[in-house]
C-alpha cells in the first residue's frame, strides 16, 4: 500500500515538474523576450525624440551624414530640408511629419509602450508566482520542510 502511494506521489511530482518545464518556463521566457522588444522600441522612440529636440534647439535646417547601405558599406548623404521627417509607424508604413507632429506622435506612442511594458511586467510576475506555487506544491507532496525565510540583518 505504501509503495502504491509513493508511486502516485512520484507521478504527481513528475506531472507538476513537467508542467513547470514545458509550459510555465517557456511562457516566462517568451514574456521576457516580448517585454525586451518593447523596451527596444521605447529606446528607439526616446532617441528619435531627443534628436528632434536637438534639431529644434540648434535650428538645424540641413544635415550631411553617412548612411549604412548594408554589409558595412557607407555612402555620404545630404538632407537639404530637415523640417519634415519620416517616422516608421509600424507594419512597414512611414509617415511624413513635421517636428511638432512627430513629437506628438512619439509622446502617444511612448505612453502606449509604457502600458505594454507594465502589462508584460505583470504577466511575468504572475508566471513567476505560478512557478513558485507549483514548486511549493511539489515540496508538500515530497513532505519536505518549508524553506526558512532569511531574517533581515542589521546593516549599521
Amino acid at each position: 500500500m505504501a509503495a502504491a502511494e509513493t508511486r502516485t506521489r512520484q507521478e504527481k511530482v513528475r506531472k507538476f515538474e513537467e508542467f513547470v518545464d514545458r509550459r510555465l518556463k517557456p511562457d516566462l521566457a517568451n514574456a521576457i523576450k516580448q517585454r525586451d522588444k518593447v523596451f527596444e522600441q521605447q529606446k528607439t522612440f526616446l532617441d528619435l525624440k531627443r534628436n528632434i529636440e536637438n534639431l529644434e534647439r540648434n535650428g538645424v535646417t540641413s544635415i550631411r551624414s553617412m548612411v549604412n547601405l548594408g554589409s558595412e558599406v557607407y555612402m555620404q548623404a545630404e538632407v537639404p530640408d530637415t523640417r519634415h521627417i519620416f517616422v516608421d509607424i509600424g507594419l512597414g508604413f512611414h509617415v511624413e511629419f513635421t517636428w511638432q507632429e512627430a513629437l506628438q506622435f512619439i509622446s502617444v506612442r511612448e505612453a502606449r509602450l509604457a502600458r505594454q511594458i507594465d502589462e508584460y511586467t505583470h504577466l511575468i510576475a504572475s508566471i513567476k508566482a505560478q512557478i513558485k506555487l507549483v514548486c511549493e506544491g511539489i515540496r508538500e507532496l515530497l513532505q519536505l520542510p518549508p524553506e526558512t525565510e532569511l531574517s533581515p540583518r542589521n546593516t549599521w
